[in-house]
Parts: C-alpha cells; structure tokens; sequence
C-alpha cells in the first residue's frame, strides 16, 4: 500500500518535468522565430487541448505545443460563454486597492459613503467629462479622483490648477461637469508625478479608468448603470473575502 503515495509521486514529478521542457521548448522555438518574443514572461496551458498561452507582459498570444504558429485574439469557451482571454487580462492588469496611494488622490463622497471607486483622469478627457455627468447619478460612493494628466500639453497645467485650489472637489467638478476651468494655482504638485509614475507601473494608458474595491479595473467611461453593478459585485466579493 506504501508503493500508491510514492507511484503518485512519481506521476507528479514527470508530468510537472514534461511540462517544463514543452515551455521551454516554445520559448526557444519562438525566440529564435519571432525577435520580438525573445522575452516571454509565462507560458501555460489553456484549457484548449494542444493551445498554449504565451504571456508578455499583460499582452496575450495563442500558440501549439511547437510554437510553429502563433495566434493573436481571444479565445472563447463555448459551453461556459466565457471570453477566456479577458478574463485572465482582468487578473493580470487588477490591481490591489490597498496598495492605492490614496495620498496622491482627491476624495468625493456622496451619501454614506461606503462604496468605494478609484479613478485615474485627465481634464482634458472628453470621456472623463462624459463619465463624470454620469456619476452625479450614483449614489452612497467615495471616489479616490487621481489626476492623470496624459492626453494633452496643457493637461499638467489644468491639473496643477485643480490640485492646488482651495476646494478641490469643486474645482474639479467645475472643469468637467460645468465646463468652467479652475483658476491658476500653484503649490507642490509631486504628487502627479507619482500618479504617472504608478500609472506607467500599472499600465494604466487611458483614461477614465476605474479601479474597484476587488481590484477589477474597467478601462474607460461606463454608465451610472454600470457602476452600480460593478460597486455591487466589489462590495460583495469583498464582504465575502473573495478576490
């Protein structure tokens, strides 16, 4: 009876040996291939028979066992109806909400409170305007507002005005829900340039983009309707301690 734990074993060590020299086998048959796949950062199975996923960085490509082709899209299960790409770009690119430097951040709060949302924008974002009308119809919320200012020249100058008012919430809520830009201010504005630098750390390239309490992060400007549902799933996932 001793023999089955050490036969199980045994099957272990093969299998996780076996799998190895196949990722190593499509690293190198890629490398030498493709220049540009010369540094891959992961390779695993998907649940597809014969497809393996190739990770570089949160970017996601499809090949077989002998990476003699290389596929490029999103692969779809099916029978779940599930988009299995995004579902593993969500896990790779959620990013930890107590890791947020909330420091660098304005605070909105809008009822009790409870519900939390981080968003990253630039004053310049039409988007961000558009998403920021749509807020005014969500409720119960605290929103960390970073400001992000990517998009044009004069972004760091409207942010710098915007972090450096006396009232932050209002100057903000002035430049993009009134269309009235805040008046120039000036005061240490360090605190964007770590915003920039913990954006460019997280991959953050657009704005709005929202990061939830679970550390769902939703690239672009979504509905009050939305937001709702996605403050819904983080409150409850976290309740729950799940991730």
């Amino acid at each position: 009876m001793k023999l089955i734990p050490i036969l199980i074993a045994a099957v272990g060590l093969f299998a996780n040996a076996a799998a190895s020299a196949q990722e190593a086998d499509i690293r190198k048959a890629l490398a030498e291939r493709i220049p540009q796949m010369d540094k891959i950062d992961e390779v695993r199975p998907t649940p597809m028979k014969g497809l393996y996923e190739v990770r570089i960085g949160t970017d996601l490509f499809y090949t077989d066992a002998k990476g003699g082709y290389v596929i490029q899209g999103e692969l779809i299960d099916t029978k779940a109806r599930r988009n299995l790409t995004e579902d593993r770009i969500a896990k790779l690119t959620a990013v930890d909400f107590s890791a947020l430097p909330l420091k660098d951040a304005f605070t909105i709060v809008r009822g009790d409170g409870k519900r939390k949302v981080a968003v990253f924008e630039d004053p310049n974002c039409g988007y961000c305007k558009r998403f920021e009308r749509d807020l005014q119809n969500v409720d119960n919320v605290t929103v960390y507002l970073f400001l992000y200012p990517i998009l044009s020249p004069d972004s760091a100058e409207k942010s710098r005005n915007i972090w450096c008012a006396k009232d932050k919430v209002t100057a903000w809520q002035d430049q993009m829900v009134r269309d009235k830009p805040a008046p120039a201010a000036s005061c240490d504005t360090s605190a964007l340039q770590r915003n920039l630098a913990f954006g460019r750390k997280h991959k953050i390239t657009g704005t709005p983009t929202l990061i939830f309490a679970n550390g769902t992060r939703v690239p672009g400007a979504i509905g009050a309707q939305e937001v709702e549902k996605r403050l819904a799933e983080a409150g409850s996932e976290t309740s729950t301690g799940g991730n």
